[in-house]
């Protein structure tokens, strides 16, 4: 152990934050932005924008979604429909499609054709598909971003993420004991002090939001708690059919691979007597989700699932019907196990989907103070280490490979993400409606801007490439209003006086995050400028001034960088 019990903390709070920062950046960053995954996919889909400006009845929609499917996936063993909500006013539609025509290539060679799903967002008030929304992954690229990571199995992404997670919360806890004046640190801020500086950035914006970090860093190792310690169940039910056994327990309703065809055909019942009797049921609230297993079939059934609410579980109700009869088999998660109920609240409040409009934008802020949280970290790091090179720098020498790689990192983490975000919209709205595989496209060009920015970063981890970095993404996101204008029908100027209020509030939100990237280029750009005043009154005529390592460290001069 160090010198101390805090002491050891410190030191142990600085390495876990620092081992996996830049990877816990890009999680907190996609992670918060998920809270409006469902108006960031909207505002990607301008060809929606003008629709359902006026609320649907469920059972229209639902109605309308049904005769859809019947016309285009009658052979479909699964029908899948979101009806429309305030977020999202589509009725979107997931059916699996019959197999391509196999390529010759793969004829030859004897592979089977595999089915596919199809999807398609239909207009609520007519049941038709709307004229070719563009492909994109939209708010949902980011949300599987923030575990899955992309371009790698969602397995070892998931373990890696947890690994990070773990890390994070061990952080905060050494965080906590190592700060013995945590809250009066909390109201100090001292600017234009070097490394105090960064220090008490550090410690506003992890204290702010400190019970937020502590419930999100928890709550995301809840999320996968099933595959990060699956030795619990695999014990209790080893003799009563393993895992499997625990999850139909504990989750009942929630399977669909025991609905198998009898080959009897028998029309579908009618939904709206079903979606009555589900509202009914749960004493006036809306469906949200429906699943038809074996359409057209003698053993058919209809899943309903509740709308999402005001409740802070995210496992919400179903109730099942017979699907050729209308009959109702059963209601499932009314009274859930407690192990559903305390898993459904704790992933509840990680996703914050029961939160108005307004408690998500709480979370949204707080999500950015944790971003701030972590960037703060990894650039005091940094200005601590860069002390230890004083000397080495006034006589001309270099920092350290192990400095100089940190401080590449922060400059395509910290700077380049944002950079690589807005691109993300860029890309949405510039890459051709028709080209193939074009939600991938889009993804491709966020890592393609991200990847760029971090070579960058690395080859020269300057002050003035944090410069050109922050200024380009501010530019990017206070110009996407400006793009929006001009390749969607709902410009700012009407969507502030007459809707989508969604829209209006994505450019809005653009243009703030753009403002607040500006702002950071303008506070360096005056370090730099009394940073060049300082040196050249030394050179006319030197007087005793305090060591260059108490400046930040990304940020003193280009020099040793």
């Amino acid at each position: 152990m160090k010198e101390g019990f805090r002491q050891s903390m410190a030191w142990l709070h600085t390495w876990s934050g620092l081992l996996v920062g830049w990877v816990l950046f890009m999680v907190f960053m996609a992670g918060t932005a998920s809270y409006f995954k469902d108006e960031i996919t909207f505002w990607m889909k301008p060809e929606l924008h003008a629709v359902a400006q006026h609320a649907v009845p469920p059972v229209q929609a639902a109605e309308g979604a049904v005769a859809y499917l019947q016309q285009h996936g009658a052979a479909s063993p699964r029908w899948f429909i979101n009806l429309p909500t305030e977020r999202q006013p589509s009725t979107d539609v997931l059916y699996l499609a019959p197999p391509a025509p196999p390529s010759a290539a793969s004829a030859a060679a004897g592979d089977k054709p595999r089915r596919r799903f199809d999807r398609a967002s239909l207009d609520p008030a007519s049941g038709q598909a709307i004229s070719a929304p563009r492909a994109t992954r939209g708010g949902e690229f980011f949300y599987r971003l923030h575990f899955d990571l992309h371009y790698m199995p969602a397995l070892w992404a998931r373990w890696i993420v947890g690994f990070c997670a773990m890390f994070m919360l061990v952080a905060i806890f050494s965080g906590i004991v190592t700060h013995r004046r945590i809250f009066k640190d909390f109201f100090t801020f001292r600017p234009k002090k070097g490394q105090r500086s960064w220090l008490d950035a550090h410690n506003v914006t992890a204290v702010l939001a400190l019970p937020y970090h502590l419930m999100i860093t928890y709550t995301g190792l809840v999320t996968l708690m099933f595959m990060y310690m699956p030795w619990g169940p695999q014990v209790a039910y080893k003799d009563r059919g393993g895992e499997q056994a625990f999850f139909a327990e504990a989750f009942p309703g929630n399977g669909g691979d025991q609905f198998k065809a009898s080959g009897s055909k028998v029309p579908l019942a009618p939904v709206a007597p079903m979606l009555a009797q589900a509202s009914a049921h749960w004493d006036g609230a809306a469906v949200g989700r429906i699943v038809v297993h074996q359409p057209n079939d003698a053993h058919a059934v209809v899943s309903l699932t509740r709308a999402e609410g005001p409740q802070l579980s995210a496992e919400q109700p179903t109730m099942q019907f017979n699907g050729a009869t209308g009959a109702l088999i059963g209601a499932f998660g009314d009274v859930p196990q407690p192990v559903a109920q305390t898993r459904g609240v704790l992933y509840g409040l990680h996703i914050g989907r029961f939160g108005n409009p307004l408690v998500r934008a709480l979370f949204f802020l707080s999500g950015l103070a944790g971003c701030l949280m972590v960037a703060t970290g990894l650039l005091l790091w940094a200005v601590k280490e860069r002390q230890k090179f004083a000397k080495t720098l006034k006589q001309g020498g270099r920092i350290s490979v192990g400095l100089r790689l940190v401080d590449g990192l922060n400059v395509g983490a910290v700077a380049g993400l944002p950079v690589a975000m807005a691109a993300f919209f860029w890309a949405n709205r510039l890459v051709p409606v028709d080209v193939a595989e074009r939600a991938a496209v889009e993804i491709r060009w966020f890592f393609i801007v991200w990847g760029a920015t971090a070579v960058l970063g690395l080859l020269r981890p300057t002050l003035r490439m944090w410069q050109a970095q922050l200024a380009f993404g501010a530019l990017l996101f206070v110009l996407l209003p400006v793009l929006n204008g001009f390749t969607g029908p709902a410009p700012l100027t009407v969507s502030l006086r007459s809707g989508p209020s969604t829209v209006a509030g994505f450019d809005l939100v653009a243009m703030a995050l753009g403002l607040g990237l500006a702002s950071a280029v303008w506070i360096l750009e005056r370090k730099r400028r009394k940073s060049l005043v300082k040196q050249a009154t030394k050179h006319a005529a030197p007087v005793p001034s305090a060591p260059a390592a108490a400046q930040p460290a990304l940020l003193t001069s280009e020099q040793g960088s």
